[in-house]
This record gives structure tokens, sequence and C-alpha cells, in this order.
């Protein structure tokens, strides 16, 4: 399969800037444990809807592996991966019904990214009362994504109007 240059190009782009955001990110706290904006999304949701699930698949797992050898840890790795399949398994599922706006999509995708992240937290320490936490990760999820995706809507419009 050859891949055009120009999308190469953009997939790359795509992939810097997501991996730069969650290195913003991590000097932003709200003071709750698990809590994040979710700023590397805006680069997925853009993704999905401008190229496909393939090309968001690949930059999302090549930017958790890449952000995790550089800031992180192993375990982090599998947090990041966890919550990264699942948000965007729904993601896709959502954005293919043609019922969600982008921001419907994005919440979707912050609430179901922390419960990715929950279930790997339970495998990892056998405690299942770390689920008692999902509330609070769903509403921080839901405003993460809300955020997320009006930004996202926001970069697809614009970007669409010169043609990337």
């Amino acid at each position: 399969m050859r891949i055009k240059t120009k999308k190469l190009a953009l997939l790359g782009m795509c992939c810097a800037a997501a991996m730069i955001l969650s290195y913003v990110e991590s000097f932003i706290s709200f003071g709750v444990p698990g809590l994040k904006v979710g700023l590397p999304n805006i680069v997925m949701v853009f993704l999905l809807y401008r190229l496909g699930w393939k090309e968001t698949a690949a930059v999302s797992l090549l930017r958790c592996v890449l952000t995790s050898l550089l800031f992180g840890t192993v375990m982090s790795l599998a947090y990041s991966i966890a919550g990264a399949v699942l948000s965007l398994t729904v993601m896709t599922l959502l954005k293919k019904s043609d019922k969600f706006s982008e921001v419907g999509v994005s919440i979707a995708g912050g609430i179901t990214h922390n419960a990715g992240q929950i279930a790997v937290a339970i495998a990892v320490t056998g405690v299942e009362e770390i689920a008692y936490y999902m509330p609070v990760l769903a509403v921080g999820g839901t405003l993460a994504g809300l955020v997320i995706g009006v930004a996202g809507a926001m970069i697809i419009k614009r970007l669409k109007k010169v043609n990337i």
C-alpha cells in the first residue's frame, strides 16, 4: 500500500502535535487524581473526521508508545493504550452512526477513555472498588470531551477551508 507524501507528512505532524499536547498536559493539574483535559484528543478528533479510523488509530498508538517512552513508564503505556483503544472504538462507531456531532463523539471518547483506564487499574490491582471512582472520572470526561470536541470541530472546519 502506497501512502501519499502529503498524507504521510500530515500524519507525522499530527503525531508530533499530539505528543507536544501530551507533554503540555502533564503540567496541568486539577487536584483530582487521573483527571486530565485530554489535549492530544483534539488531534484524534481531527484525524477521525478528516482521514478515518485507521489513520487515527496509527497516530494514537504511536503517540501512546512514544510519550510513554519519553515521559512515562510501562504502566502509563498500559493505561494509555487501554483508554485510547476503547475510546477510539466507541468514537468510530458513534461517528459511523451519523447521529452524533464531533462534540458528542468526543464526549463519549472522554468517558470511555476513563473507563478503559479504570478497567486496567482493576486488572492490575485486583481492587474492584476502584470502579467507584468512575462517576468522578465520567463527569471529568464529559467536561473534557466537551472542550476537546468544540476545539476539534473548530479545527476541522478551519482546516477544511484550506483543504487539509
